[in-house]
């Protein structure tokens, strides 16, 4: 074989995607008790953190793991549980929002502090604030290169996540 498997993009890649594994499955059950999906929980901090508490469903898209047609069926199953709702956008016809409601805000309200607490145990806690910026900056190059549109409809003043 002459490709070196001891290549270090290998390993950089592979450090990164045990990392979020890792991560995403000690969040999954903190979730589970609060009666939402690790998608459900991203759908309405992207709309909480959004100006207007609000995004057009292609922003939505843009900014979350799903296609155009994921959020439809995700914003859909959320609005039947009374948790966000559509609004037409009244300058194209074609397009709509997916809006938070209380019931939305509320959820979040109960989730975050455990949320919090596995972010601060697992992530944050794990890095020096020097190690945190300088890992920030460099998610966001990376985010930037790969998904230039994850931050379409937020506002220019607040920093993406």
């Amino acid at each position: 074989m002459s490709t070196d498997l001891d290549d270090p993009r290998f390993t950089a890649f592979g450090l990164f995607a045990e990392a979020f594994t890792g991560l995403t499955n000690r969040f999954a059950a903190q979730f589970e008790e609060h009666r939402l999906s690790a998608v459900e929980f991203e759908v309405l901090m992207r709309l909480a953190r959004s100006p207007g508490r609000r995004l057009r469903m292609t922003d939505l898209a843009g900014q979350t793991s799903l296609s155009t047609s994921g959020v439809t069926r995700v914003v859909d199953r959320m609005d039947r549980d009374g948790l966000v709702r559509r609004e037409a956008c009244p300058s194209d016809r074609r397009s709509s929002f997916a809006v938070i409601t209380e019931a939305g805000v509320d959820r979040l309200d109960e989730v975050l502090p455990g949320h919090l607490a596995l972010l601060q145990q697992w992530f944050i806690g794990q890095l020096s604030p020097a190690e945190l910026d300088g890992m920030l900056g460099s998610l966001r190059k990376i985010r930037d290169a790969v998904n230039p549109c994850a931050t379409a409809g937020t506002a220019e003043e607040r920093p993406a996540a």
